[in-house]
């Protein structure tokens, strides 16, 4: 099956239309005020505490980007995607996660494509995953990543929005 078909597609139709939301751009913005100035070894520091609180009951890492306005606003079209979507998440500028509708297992997606392939390329950059097998959900999924543009046009940071395969069926 051609799935990035429909993958362009659902991107086109249901994700584009929020994706630049104000909720989301002002909660990227802020953050990229704070992490600006961070190097290589303050994000491995960040990452590394969120990897120890995944599945523990203090998670002072993760608790900011999995609540909050910015958090509700992914849920709630998670929610309104009636199972299409199985996740999403946004980052800032450096990779690092802003908000999220649920725990993912890092906190930097940096090194990863969906983020070097979206706001590093430029504001019109999108990067669509191969279908394979997510633990967490228990389903076959294909993520979309897209760059997140201030409403200039400028990069800001980058979201991934996780499908479920047979949904794009």
């Amino acid at each position: 099956m051609d799935y990035r078909s429909a993958m362009e597609g659902y991107l086109d139709q249901s994700i584009a239309p929020w994706a630049s939301d104000p909720v989301l751009v002002s909660a990227i913005q802020k953050q990229n005020a704070q992490t600006a100035g961070y190097d290589s070894a303050e994000i491995d520091r960040l990452d590394q505490a969120w990897r120890s609180e995944v599945g523990m009951s203090e998670t002072p890492t993760i608790d900011p980007v999995v609540t909050g306005v910015a958090a509700d606003f992914l849920r709630e079209h998670v929610a309104a995607s009636g199972g299409t979507i199985t996740e999403i998440f946004v980052m800032d500028a450096q990779g690092l996660n802003v908000a999220a509708s649920a725990v993912t297992s890092d906190y930097w997606q940096g090194d990863e494509a969906k983020f070097t392939e979206t706001y590093n390329a430029g504001p019109e950059a999108v990067h669509f995953g191969d279908v394979e097998f997510d633990e967490s959900s228990q389903t076959y999924q294909a993520q979309i990543s897209l760059t997140i543009t201030d409403e200039s046009g400028k990069p800001v940071g980058a979201m991934t929005v996780g499908i479920v395969a047979d949904a794009l069926m």
